[in-house]
């Protein structure tokens, strides 16, 4: 037995997860399990308390939902559009997994939408690109300025984050193989964070002014072309401002969790 969920009572009171829970249903077809939606009524009200809700201005949920069309409906922002994902690409467990080649979501919004100095960015990785040189998430290719974008690489055994440059590379060793959330903040024209392994390190590196491509899921967004596609699987992307992403991190890691727990 499926357990409806009513607004206004047992608990999934925020008008945005209520929204968000009745269109993934609609797209499903069925509804969710109560657990499911609690969970993601959970994660709204918390980032609200964290005070970094309002900075999320993209985000999906790639897990929970019962279709692969519930869950590209957006949690926050625009709606990501499809390239090549099928119904079989997606666990509604354990995430949307991309093939290396041709499969990619273009988030819909652009790089520059958040300014150069107060934005943020990452995924929640369930299964880690398995060899080679691939990106999450990302607008902008290689060492181009103003390029935003994680990434990982085999070869040199390390996870590379740029947050607002193209000039140089800052890399976390053996990040490559890390599971879990892995993401970017900045909020200084001198420096950025970024969080792994619930690890945060801070760059000295300055920004440039931002790529004004479309941020790609799943691969970066090199010149308006897909470079990079990544075959790991994902389970949440956001975009946005700048926020603390050791509170994201709990957040999200305590989303994925509960959905987990709650899906039969």
């Amino acid at each position: 037995m499926t357990l409806r969920w009513v607004p206004g009572w047992n608990g999934l009171t925020e008008p945005e997860a209520v929204s968000y829970v009745a269109a993934v249903e609609a797209a499903d077809g069925e509804p969710l399990e109560y657990g499911v939606a609690r969970a993601i009524n959970d994660f709204v009200l918390g980032c609200k308390n964290d005070g970094i809700w309002s900075a999320i201005k993209a985000s999906c949920i790639l897990a929970g939902a019962r279709t692969l069309n519930g869950a590209l409906v957006p949690l926050v922002g625009a709606a990501p559009t499809n390239y090549n994902f099928v119904s079989g690409d997606y666990n509604r467990s354990t995430g949307l997994v991309g093939d290396g080649s041709t499969k990619y979501l273009n988030s819909n919004r652009a790089n520059n939408a958040d300014p150069q100095n107060n934005h943020s960015m990452g995924v929640f990785i369930n299964t880690v690109q398995p060899s080679s040189a691939a990106s999450y998430i990302g607008a902008g290719g290689g060492l181009e300025t103003g390029a935003t974008h994680i990434i990982v690489d085999y070869s040199l055994s390390v996870s590379t984050y740029r947050s607002r440059f193209g000039t140089t590379s800052i890399s976390r060793s053996g990040g490559q193989s890390v599971t879990g959330f892995s993401g970017m903040t900045r909020n200084s024209s001198s420096s950025f964070t970024f969080r792994l392994g619930n690890v945060s390190t801070t760059s000295s590196t300055a920004s440039e002014a931002p790529v004004s491509n479309s941020v790609y899921v799943f691969g970066r967004n090199a010149s308006n072309a897909l470079n990079t596609p990544t075959s790991g699987r994902l389970q949440f992307y956001w975009i946005g401002e700048s926020l603390d992403l050791a509170l994201l991190d709990a957040r999200v890691t305590t989303l994925i969790t509960a959905i987990g727990a709650a899906i039969p």
